[in-house]
């Protein structure tokens, strides 16, 4: 298997150098690395092409790393049921850069796409109706950033008196936030049912 993904990588990279940047085999899956720019082009290819015929999309994500400067991975996972191959394409982006939508080419990535935006905040241009789609009217941030809180920025309450869903700023008492790491068996002050027998040896 390893070696049809290799010869199928090669054969990819040859005949459009101009979308694939790098490629490689990890754990018998194909990665291709592909600009930004040119995604669009690079999936219809591999939707087309005879000796890939990647016809159904699986997902479209991304992967934070705040730490580079090419912050975000956008990751599409293709099947070929032709082939019987997948194929993993990435696009990395800076923060500020939009991501050419893959609508045209696969319908299915509508709702993919406007996850990946709601999520990590990232922009597909050319996408038919690009809104957040799993969290709330007015939600502030993107939660799947590895630099949004934890905790949320907002609380959501039904208050009984008001007869309606409030809205109120998180806070957390203080003692919630100090969080003791250790397990029921070490350090515990109390012993164990059976513990007593462990001293009489």
């Amino acid at each position: 298997m390893t070696e049809a993904l290799k010869e199928l990588g090669a054969q990819i990279e040859a005949k459009r150098p101009d979308c694939v940047i790098g490629w490689d085999v990890t754990f018998d899956e194909l990665n291709v690395d592909v600009a930004p720019a040119n995604i669009a082009g690079f999936v219809e290819f591999l939707k087309n092409d005879p000796t890939c015929k990647f016809s159904s999309l699986v997902d479209v994500t991304a992967v934070d790393y705040p730490e580079r400067a090419k912050r975000f991975d956008v990751v599409y996972h293709f099947l070929s049921m032709y082939q019987n191959q997948r194929i993993r394409l990435r696009v990395s982006i800076r923060e500020d850069e939009m991501v050419p939508s893959i609508v045209d080419v696969h319908p299915s990535a509508n709702w993919f796409e406007r996850e990946v935006f709601d999520m990590f905040g990232i922009l597909f241009t050319g996408h038919p109706d690009l809104r957040r789609i799993l969290t709330d009217y007015g939600f502030r941030g993107y939660p799947l950033r590895k630099d949004f809180p934890t905790t949320g920025y907002t609380e959501v309450r039904y208050d009984e008196a008001q007869k309606r869903v409030v809205y109120e700023p998180v806070s957390l008492v203080q003692e919630y936030r100090q969080f003791d790491f250790m397990s029921p068996w070490e350090g515990a002050e109390y012993i164990l049912p059976g513990d007593e027998k462990e001293g009489a040896k």
